[in-house]
């Protein structure tokens, strides 16, 4: 499915670039300040400049009413068809997203916009689950009824029907699918037919107001989401409300107007660019375990908390048991060196981890591996056996091409 987007509503720019608003122009007048109030109210992933906006390490999409700003990465001088392509390849790999297949036709995403990926991966899966059947939950009730059924509830009893003795107040369980789950799913239907201007989703997306059943209208919070517990019968939804939460924890109505409406979904690159390459290696590498988030204390005051340490990746060889600790990094270094903080923490990385060698992870425009080793503590004069490479991987067209090359480039390190 080609994106609809137009040139009129769609913004496309690169991560830390510039963006200048014509404030003679009512439309662009009423965007700047859109970003404006935004900004205010929210987590930034911008600054404000004079008459125009700089963007950060984030990418991804800002939505304002009907005008999408498209922010990409760059780590080469490739344009914007490729850097799209990778971004959503990209998200794709760290989110494992599975489309499942609703009857006989098999959904093929072919989008090329992020925010039609997350609306039509949303609509896939709320297609999915009603074909599937929709689970039911037990959930507590507390009302009038026509008839006595649960624990009478004395006292509300009284003061509600005194004068309708056919009623009864009472509190009593149900089994339905009306539960938190659901009226979460119905919440996110109805912000997508609110929100999309895509017309080929339209009929997808009026199809599940009509098909899926209609929920309260509950407040959603990030503690909503928390309280949900996965079990054996609700792992399937897993994925949607994952999208939901996304979309519905990102979405800032316009209170004030009412038609400039905020939803962002944002990445930072630096994370995003981690994951990436964490998942590859974890999907590609047989002979070694690969994990993340190993914390250990490196330091600690006299009274109060020790300071800790935690690189990017750990590979660990299944036969030798040998360490090498990788650091990915999200920029071009256009033929620098690292900065010395780096290479002081990777130092440190080889000492604490007890690592065989460790290396810094960085995106290009061609392939190169630059060995280093570190001086001697001893003897400032003479080269210790402690080893820092530093990788940059060059980015492909296709995602499935870049993963086997970023497995290629850091298997060398275990040479």
């Amino acid at each position: 499915m080609a994106s609809i987007l137009t040139k009129q509503n769609l913004i496309t720019v690169f991560e830390h670039e510039k963006r200048f608003f014509n404030l003679k122009d009512e439309k662009e007048k009423q965007l700047h300040e859109a970003l404006e109030r935004y900004h205010g109210n929210y987590t930034p992933f911008f600054k404000l400049l004079r008459n125009g906006v700089q963007f950060n390490e984030h990418v991804g999409i800002i939505q304002i009413g009907k005008t999408t700003i498209e922010v990409l990465p760059k780590a080469d001088k490739a344009g914007e068809e490729k850097w799209r392509d990778l971004l959503i390849g990209m998200i794709k790999t760290v989110w494992g997203f599975d489309v499942k297949s609703t009857g006989s036709s098999s959904l093929k995403l072919k989008s090329n916009s992020i925010l039609e990926l997350y609306f039509e991966l949303f609509i896939s899966e709320l297609e999915y689950l009603l074909h599937r059947g929709l689970i039911k939950r037990y959930r507590k009730n507390e009302g009038n009824q026509t008839s006595l059924k649960g624990a009478l509830q004395f006292s509300k009893h009284i003061a509600h029907n005194l004068v309708h003795k056919e009623r009864f107040y009472v509190k009593y369980t149900q089994y339905s699918n009306e539960h938190t789950i659901h009226e979460i799913l119905f919440k996110t239907i109805k912000l997508l037919a609110h929100i999309n201007s895509n017309s080929l989703l339209k009929g997808r997306i009026g199809a599940l107001t009509l098909d899926f059943p209609e929920m309260k209208d509950i407040k959603v919070n990030e503690s909503t989401f928390k309280k949900i517990v996965f079990d054996r019968k609700n792992q399937h939804y897993k994925t949607a409300l994952e999208i939901s939460k996304l979309l519905l924890l990102n979405y800032h109505p316009d209170i004030s107007k009412g038609r400039n409406d905020v939803l962002a979904l944002m990445f930072d690159m630096n994370s995003l660019w981690e994951q990436f390459i964490l998942v590859t290696l974890k999907r590609k590498l047989t002979r070694h375990f690969v994990s993340s988030q190993v914390t250990k204390s490196f330091w600690k005051p006299t009274s109060g908390y020790s300071s800790k340490m935690r690189p990017d990746i750990i590979l660990k060889c299944k036969e030798s048991q040998k360490n090498y600790v990788l650091d990915t990094k999200w920029k071009n270094l256009n033929g620098y060196n690292p900065s010395p903080e780096d290479l002081r923490q990777m130092y440190v990385y080889h000492r604490f981890y007890q690592a065989k060698k460790v290396a810094l992870v960085y995106p290009s425009d061609q392939h190169s591996i630059q060995k280093g080793n570190y001086f001697s503590s001893e003897n400032h004069l003479e080269m210790s056996d402690k080893e820092c490479s530093i990788m940059q991987i060059a980015t492909a067209s296709d995602i499935k091409v870049w993963q086997e090359e970023i497995v290629k480039n850091i298997s060398k390190l275990f040479l």
